[in-house]
């Protein structure tokens, strides 16, 4: 085995550890409660090592979520082009949750998503990502069903459906014992899904 493989494999170990020390503390304390300083600590890292792996504290929990976007875009790939876009995205958001965490420990990460401003400032930047990836997809759907295959048709029905997600996700934490993927299909069919 290469050096480069073992060192890759090194730093995502560290990556990944010095992320779950992290997300401990924030969950335990609260995102905006927790410094830097609490997190090198604990993780038994300088600050300059911190900062080698993350160049925010934001990043920590937000790291992942560009991350799933691909994992979306990968799933959306895999759905036939001849499912309409509104039911092929919702197959691949659908496809990826089902390798999310149990729904106690989401419940906590969403709590502090939607609870600390700046976190959500960054995720509504990591779904416009998201949108970048899923764009191309559905604008192949949506020419090869006939629809409204001009700019910005694909643009809007993606955010839309990001939007749905989100808007999906906050009532879930409002009303305990929902479902997630009932409450994004409430939201898509007022979005004119």
């Amino acid at each position: 085995m290469s050096d480069d493989g073992l060192w890759t494999r090194a730093r995502r170990a560290a990556h990944a550890e010095i992320a779950r020390t992290a997300m401990e503390l924030f969950l335990e304390q609260g995102f905006e409660n927790t410094t830097i300083d609490q997190i090198v600590a604990a993780a038994g890292i300088s600050r300059r090592s911190f900062f080698r792996y993350f160049g925010t504290k934001e990043d920590v929990v937000l790291g992942d979520l560009a991350g799933e976007g691909a994992k979306v875009q990968e799933a959306l790939e895999a759905v036939p082009l001849d499912v309409p876009p509104w039911e092929a995205i919702e197959e691949a958001f659908w496809r990826v949750a089902e390798q999310a965490p149990g729904d106690e420990v989401m419940r906590k990460e969403a709590e502090m998503l939607y609870g600390t401003p700046s976190l959500r400032a960054r995720s509504i930047e990591k779904h416009l990502q998201w949108q970048e990836l899923m764009v191309p997809n559905i604008q192949r759907r949506l020419e090869a069903g006939g629809g409204e295959a001009r700019p910005p048709a694909a643009d809007a029905i993606v955010a839309s459906a990001i939007a749905c997600l989100d808007v999906a996700g906050q009532a879930w934490l409002r009303e305990p014992g929902s479902d997630l993927r009932e409450l994004y299909r409430r939201a898509a069919r007022a979005a004119g899904a």
